[in-house]
C-alpha cells in the first residue's frame, strides 16, 4: 500500500484534513470568530491613545480597563450559564448586539462616565483578546460538533482564525488612522472612525450567526440522561480519572448492557438550567483550574495589548501606523505558532504543550521592557507572541474533555467568569505604577505571575488521565496512551 503523499501528511498533522471534514456550522464559528477578533485588534490598538487624546489619566485608564472587564464578568457568567437553555445561537446574537451598541457610544461620546458604561454594559475589548459570552459558548459548540479524536484540531484553527483577526484589525486600524491624520483628519476623529467599524462588524456578526443551524444548541436534557445513567453493574461514567482510581474501578471498560433507563420523576427534576449543577469530580478539577488561571489573567491584565501599544508609542513615539504594523507582526507569527500546537499536543500531550510553550514566553514577557533600542523590543514582543498562544488550543481541548459534555457551556462560562474577574485587577496595578513612572514594572511582575501559573499546571495535572477512546483504554495528558495528546472524551450518542 502506498504511503500517504508529504501533501497529505502535512494536511493531517496541521488540522487541515480535519477542517475540511468540519460542518458548515464549524466554518460559521470560525469566520465569526475571525471578525470578531479584527474588530477587537482594530479597537484595542487605539484605544488607550484615544483616552490620552481626550486627556484622560493614566490611573483614570487602568480604572476604565479593569471596570470594562468587572462588567464583563457580570454579563459573560449569566449568558454562559443560561446559554444551553436559552439557545446558544441567541446568546451569539445577543453579544453581537451589545457589541453594536459600545462601538455606536464610543463612536459618538467624550465623557469619561458614558464610555465607561458602554463598555462595562457592552462588549469593548481592553485587550485584544476575548470578551464576553462568545469564546465559551462557541467553544462549547465546536466541542458539540466535533468528534474527540479531532477536536484539538479545531480549537488549534479557532484560535488561528483569531488571532488572524487581530492582526488583521490592528494593521488596519493603524495605518488607516495615520492616513486619515496625514489628509487633515484630527486624531479623535480618526480613532471614532475605527468605532463605527467595530459596531458595523457587531451587525455583521449578528447576521452570521442567523446562519447557524439547531445543531449548535445542546441537546435535550431528556437524551443527555440517557447516555450518561448508571449502567447495570451501577458503573458511573466519569470524565476524569485521577491515577489513584486505576485499582479501584475499571470505569472505560465497555458496558455489553444497555442503559438503565432515566426514572421519570428524576426527569422531572430536571430543569434545563441543572447544566450549571456539576459532577463532584468535574468541581474539583474546576476549583483546581480556576485558582491556577486567575494567576495567569491577572499578568494579562497587567499588560493587555492596548497597554503594550500605548508603551510603545510612550518610549519610542511611534506612529500609529508603524505601531499597527509591529502589533499585527505579532499576531501574525502567533498564529503561525497555533497551527503548529496541534501537532505538538499530539506527540507531548496537552499540558506538556501547554507549559513548554508558555514558560518561555512569560520570560520575553520580564525582559520585554528592558532594550531601550525599538528593534529588541520589538524582537522580544514577536518571540513571545510566538509561544504565547500556543496553550490555547490545548488549554480548550484539556478542559472540554475533563468534564462531562452536558457541563462544558457552563464551565466554561465559568472559567471564562474567573479569568476575567482576575484580569480586571491587572490595568488598575498597570495604571498605578505608569502613573508613579514605573510602567516598567508591570511587565516583570506580569512575567514572573505566569511563569508561576506554568510550573502549577504541569506540577497539578501532568498525569491526569482522560476518558475519550473508543477502546475502552484509558489516555494520559501526557500523550503517552495512543499520541493524540489526550484529545479528549469520546462524544456521546452522535
Amino acid at each position: 500500500m502506498a504511503s500517504p503523499s508529504i501533501g497529505r501528511r502535512l494536511a493531517n498533522e496541521f488540522g487541515i484534513t480535519t477542517l475540511s471534514k468540519s460542518s458548515r456550522d464549524v466554518y460559521l464559528l470560525l469566520l465569526t470568530r475571525f471578525i470578531r477578533m479584527f474588530a477587537y485588534g482594530s479597537s484595542t490598538l487605539i484605544l488607550a491613545l484615544y483616552f490620552a487624546t481626550l486627556d484622560f489619566s493614566d490611573q483614570q485608564i487602568g480604572l476604565f480597563m479593569a471596570l470594562t472587564l468587572v462588567g464583563d464578568v457580570a454579563i459573560s457568567l449569566v449568558l454562559t450559564l443560561v446559554a444551553d437553555a436559552l439557545g446558544r445561537r441567541r446568546i451569539m446574537i445577543l453579544g453581537a448586539l451589545l457589541m453594536t451598541f459600545s462601538g455606536a457610544v464610543f463612536a459618538t461620546a467624550s465623557n469619561y462616565w458614558i464610555l465607561l458604561f458602554a463598555a462595562v454594559v457592552g462588549v469593548i475589548s481592553p485587550s485584544g483578546n476575548e470578551i464576553g459570552p462568545f469564546r465559551a459558548v462557541e467553544e462549547s459548540t465546536i466541542a458539540h460538533l466535533s468528534e474527540a479524536e479531532t477536536r484539538s484540531d479545531v480549537f488549534a484553527w479557532y484560535v488561528v482564525f483569531g488571532t488572524l483577526g487581530t492582526a488583521g484589525g490592528s494593521l488596519a486600524s493603524g495605518w488607516a488612522t495615520q492616513a486619515l491624520q496625514t489628509v487633515g483628519w484630527s486624531e479623535v476623529a480618526a480613532f471614532r472612525l475605527v468605532f463605527w467599524l467595530y459596531a458595523a462588524i457587531g451587525l455583521v456578526k449578528a447576521t452570521i450567526s442567523l446562519g447557524l443551524s439547531p445543531a449548535c444548541e445542546a441537546e435535550p436534557p431528556t437524551v443527555r440522561e440517557e447516555e450518561h445513567e448508571l449502567d447495570a453493574q451501577g458503573s458511573e461514567q466519569r470524565p476524569m480519572l485521577d491515577d489513584s482510581d486505576d485499582d479501584e474501578q475499571d470505569v472505560d471498560a465497555p458496558s455489553t448492557k444497555s442503559p438503565t433507563p432515566a426514572p421519570a420523576e428524576k426527569q422531572k427534576k430536571k430543569s434545563r438550567l441543572a447544566i450549571a449543577n456539576l459532577s463532584p469530580t468535574s468541581r474539583k478539577t474546576l476549583l483546581k483550574l480556576c485558582a491556577l488561571f486567575s494567576i495567569d489573567s491577572l499578568a494579562s491584565g497587567m499588560v493587555p495589548g492596548s497597554l503594550v501599544a500605548f508603551f510603545m508609542n510612550r518610549k519610542f513615539a511611534l506612529p500609529t501606523g508603524k505601531l499597527g504594523t509591529i502589533i499585527s507582526a505579532t499576531a501574525f507569527v502567533s498564529s503561525i505558532g497555533n497551527i503548529l500546537a496541534s501537532s505538538i499536543a499530539k506527540r507531548i500531550g496537552l499540558i506538556k504543550t501547554m507549559v513548554f510553550t508558555h514558560l518561555p514566553s512569560a520570560i520575553f514577557l520580564a525582559l520585554f521592557p528592558l532594550p531601550n533600542s525599538l528593534l529588541l523590543s520589538v524582537v522580544l514582543l514577536v518571540a513571545r507572541s510566538s509561544l504565547a498562544a500556543m496553550d490555547q488550543a490545548p488549554r480548550s481541548a484539556f478542559l472540554s474533555a475533563v468534564v462531562l459534555p452536558e457541563e462544558r457551556t457552563a464551565v466554561m462560562g465559568i472559567v471564562n467568569t474567573v479569568k476575567t474577574m482576575s484580569q480586571s485587577a491587572g490595568p488598575l496595578l498597570t495604571g498605578t505604577l505608569a502613573g508613579e513612572g514605573h510602567f516598567w514594572v508591570a511587565f516583570v511582575v506580569a512575567g514572573a505571575l505566569k511563569a508561576s501559573y506554568d510550573v502549577g499546571m504541569l506540577s497539578m495535572f501532568v498525569n491526569t488521565k482522560l476518558e475519550g477512546r473508543a477502546d475502552g483504554k484509558k489516555e494520559g495528558v501526557d500523550g503517552s496512551a495512543n499520541g493524540d495528546g489526550g484529545a479528549g472524551r469520546e462524544r456521546q450518542g452522535r
